[in-house]
């Protein structure tokens, strides 16, 4: 499979066949020749089902036959020089038709509006955002075995697709390495005497290949969604909130080394990249906290240190310990230099006086933080306008902070069915005037939000999108600070 692996940077940038440069079909046509047709159509699966994460089967299936069936055509001994962009060209024509059966997308039509080369380049940069929460749900191993011999290339295509298209912020190395290992169980097992026992010994095998493929794909879609300043500074406020007893000084090295291993490792085709650098992450927290906190001393006490990632991952927000108010800092201060640090510290110093408050809601406020700096610092009054910036934010965002912090205090700590029952009754209370029907609307709206966004692995993109929806209600009004 290393010959596969050095195809992985191929199948990121250039599996949509769109460039039509002779170097370009040299390429392809060495990976065809050297994986197999077979292996070159598996990788294309994968690369793809990514890439159109909200495709469907079919519209996936399209797409592989026609760049599997160009690479055939092309890429055989004595075929014309002109071929492969003759064929990028008609798979372009394709994607633009009204009838086109490949993955659709937004973006297509503007890409449409442009002809040859820069049409290709323009359709090969699109890409569906991830899905908010990984949607592949496991059969039991008699329904993965019954499915596996009514028709294995067909269950084998459609496990690629619904296991890449779910984790589809994982490395391409991880997702290759995982679905490998996952077709090869099943393969096995279904037809050994005793498959009860051959799954459990195989999924105990790929148990840390299965929690890298996890773990990756939410490290990465964090990082997809916010850039590594944000990813950084969400990585600091989560370990505020875990461990609040221990300094800036010794987090805020810990949270960027998170952000470097994403920046580093998230679109690398290394073969190890992801495993290697996240077990080196989790061998510095453990060295950095353990000693502070007893519950990462017990997360790190494992000699699976892929485990003991996870379990640090999963961990819940600490109480809040006894703490002076946070001192905000100056308007001199916000627009030094280190300004951007100041800001931070502030906002690590509010996540770890309050547990509940969410990510989502924490980054807006980082968000807001460089917003209002850029803004006011390059004035002729900075002070100004800073000031009047402070006092928009505590009318219209602290009566909102004040509510995100109830709603996830009491979801996290309450059985579902009692939290539902008091958010109807202190919403009846908030909202007399409010008929049945509105109530119900809002205590849905309040509980979906609870359920997505008040969690350790919110998806970040859908959990944005509802704070500023939440705000917007908040505000009254077209607009917010955030």
């Amino acid at each position: 499979m290393r010959a596969a692996l050095a195809l992985l940077l191929f199948l990121a940038a250039a599996h949509a066949i769109h460039r039509g440069k002779a170097y370009v079909r040299e390429k392809v046509c060495q990976e065809y020749r050297m994986l197999g047709k077979e292996n070159f159509r598996t990788l294309t699966i994968i690369a793809n089902s990514r890439k159109y994460s909200n495709g469907t089967f079919e519209e996936i299936g399209h797409l592989v036959r026609e760049i599997v069936s160009l690479a055939e055509t092309c890429c055989a001994d004595g075929a014309d020089p002109s071929c492969y962009d003759a064929g990028s060209t008609a798979l372009s024509v394709k994607s633009c038709s009204a009838d086109s059966p490949f993955p659709a997308h937004p973006g297509t039509a503007e890409c449409c509006a442009h002809q040859g080369l820069e049409r290709k380049l323009c359709l090969a940069a699109l890409r569906h955002p991830p899905q908010p929460l990984p949607r592949y749900l496991q059969p039991s191993d008699k329904e993965l075995c019954q499915a596996f011999r009514e028709d294995p290339r067909e269950f084998a295509d459609r496990f690629l697709y619904e296991y890449a298209s779910s984790y589809s912020q994982a490395p391409l190395p991880v997702l290759l390495a995982s679905t490998r290992t996952f077709l090869s169980m099943v393969s096995t097992c279904c037809i050994s005497s005793a498959p009860i026992p051959c799954f459990l010994k195989e999924k105990l095998e790929r148990k840390t290949l299965s929690l890298l493929t996890l773990t990756s794909n939410r490290i990465c879609s964090r990082f997809s969604a916010y850039g590594k300043d944000k990813v950084s500074f969400s990585y600091l406020a989560s370990l505020a909130q875990k461990v609040p007893t221990a300094p800036f000084e010794d987090l805020l090295p810990l949270a960027e080394d998170a952000a470097e291993l994403s920046a580093q490792c998230c679109d690398s085709v290394a073969e190890d990249c992801m495993q290697k650098k996240l077990l080196e992450h989790t061998a510095k927290v453990c060295a950095a906290l353990s000693a502070q906190d007893g519950r990462f001393a017990d997360c790190c006490m494992g000699k699976n240190l892929m485990e003991n990632h996870f379990c640090i991952l999963a961990m819940p927000p600490a109480p809040a310990p006894e703490l002076p108010n946070a001192s905000e800092p100056t308007n001199k201060e916000l627009c030094a230099k280190d300004g951007a640090l100041h800001a931070t510290r502030f906002l690590f110093e509010l996540a770890r006086r309050d547990p509940s408050l969410p990510d989502a809601v924490l980054t807006k406020l980082y968000d807001f933080a460089g917003k209002v700096r850029g803004e006011c610092c390059s004035t002729k009054d900075p002070s100004a306008c800073l000031d009047s910036k402070r006092k928009r934010m505590v009318a219209e965002l602290l009566p909102f902070l004040v509510k995100a912090s109830q709603l996830c205090g009491q979801y996290n700590q309450l059985p579902f069915l009692e939290f539902k029952k008091r958010l109807r009754e202190s919403l009846t209370q908030a909202e007399p005037e409010a008929s049945p029907a509105q109530l119900e609307q809002l205590l849905e709206q309040r509980a979906s939000f609870a359920s997505t966004c008040c969690l350790p692995d919110a998806p970040p993109l859908l959990c944005a999108s509802k704070v500023s929806s939440e705000l917007a209600e908040v505000c009254k009004k077209g607009f917010c600070l955030l």
